[in-house]
């Protein structure tokens, strides 16, 4: 879940992280005050798009003109929330994140000594393993720091980048990113933070702390998206060639490497849902037959992996969606089973009813059954 910058402040301002003096303000909302007494503002419209400078969405003004600033932000993405700032006098900007690293299993620090809007394009980001819960966290981060920074600045950096990776394992986020984090006279100012929550740990944390990032994110899902979550799994519309049903990120992801790897892509993505029904195979074959009556679409990629669950059932389940519903483009499945889901019911007799039902290849092995698809729909 993509956190505003507002609901992503009023986090790390909870957890005592230094911020610019702001208020967040609704569509129509009249600014309190106390923002008249401030020199100067920077006010940013609540979207969960990046590039919102480039799109003129972040401004300074002055008390004066703040109303006529809202309306230009308005004029380009609506009327949406915008958030004021006190402008901060700027000696450095720099770039700090903390991301999960999902192969080393560790959280990573990714550091520049100089942020802003290109820093995409920074030829030298640091990137650290930082282990959040070490006592000497700081110290793990502090040698890559100090080759950018004077001692004394790189020591504050790298005691706020160990504070930080603690905030980012307690509120379960993927990401927390801090750009510009601005050094003034007064100390370390995080003048603007992008933060994503795994959605899964949404349980774990007050909903209403988050209430205008859910709207926005809701408000963001395509109509095929909003019916997937309803039907109890996540769903992601891609631009590209392959509707691909499966479950699991991890597969998933998989999946659309592969498909990318042989020149395709994946025309969308599936995961589970925290909480949803055991079984959506239906609703992610009819989502997935939906996008495939695309004329761009020009397969579908049906892949499972079995540990327990009989194979005999979802080959059956399958079968039976065929039979209501024939698939507008060539269907490609393949399977994974351990030996307690095919107790009874053999790979050979599932390969055997599967092909007997038109299916235009079934492999076991997920690189052979891509290859096979990459070169029938070429």
């Amino acid at each position: 879940m993509r956190l505003t910058e507002a609901d992503g402040k009023a986090l790390l301002r909870r957890h005592g992280i230094a911020l610019p003096r702001g208020v967040a303000l609704a569509p129509g909302e009249d600014a309190p005050p106390w923002l008249g007494a401030l020199p100067d503002l920077v006010v940013k419209a609540q979207v969960l798009e990046g590039g919102r400078g480039k799109r003129c969405l972040v401004r300074r003004t002055t008390p004066a003109e703040l109303a006529a600033a809202r309306e230009a932000i308005a004029a380009i993405a609506g009327p949406v929330a915008v958030l004021v700032e006190q402008a901060v006098p700027i000696e450095q900007e720099l770039y700090l994140a903390l991301r999960v690293d999902g192969t080393r299993q560790t959280q990573e620090l990714l550091f520049a000594a100089e942020g802003g809007v290109e820093i995409e394009t920074a030829g030298d980001l640091r990137r650290v393993a930082l282990h959040a819960e070490a006592p000497d966290a700081a110290e793990q981060v502090f040698p890559a720091i100090r080759e950018r920074l004077p001692a004394q600045l790189a020591a504050r950096v790298a005691r706020l980048a160990a504070r930080l990776a603690r905030i980012a394992r307690d509120e379960d986020l993927a990401l927390l990113e801090i750009n510009p984090l601005a050094v003034t006279r007064a100390g370390l100012v995080a003048c603007d933070a992008k933060l994503v929550r795994d959605a899964v740990a949404a349980g774990r944390h007050d909903a209403d702390a988050t209430a205008m990032s859910a709207a926005l994110e809701d408000t963001a899902l395509t109509p095929l998206e909003r019916r997937a979550r309803n039907a109890g799994f996540a769903l992601v519309e891609m631009p590209g060639d392959v509707a691909l049903v499966s479950a699991g990120a991890g597969l998933g992801m998989f999946l659309m490497d592969l498909i990318a790897d042989h020149g395709l892509r994946a025309a969308c993505f599936m995961d589970n849902l925290h909480g949803g029904p055991m079984d959506t195979t239906e609703a992610r074959l009819t989502a997935a037959f939906e996008i495939a009556a695309r004329p761009e679409v020009k397969a579908i990629l049906f892949y499972t992996t079995l540990a327990s669950r009989p194979l005999s059932d979802r080959i059956d389940g399958l079968l039976a969606f065929l039979a209501k519903q024939p698939a507008p483009k060539p269907l490609f499945v393949g399977f994974a089973a351990a030996p307690s889901a095919t107790r009874g019911f053999d790979v050979a007799s599932a390969t055997q009813r599967l092909r007997a039902a038109g299916i235009a290849a079934l492999e076991e092995d997920p690189l052979a059954l891509v290859r096979r698809m990459a070169e029938d729909v070429a």
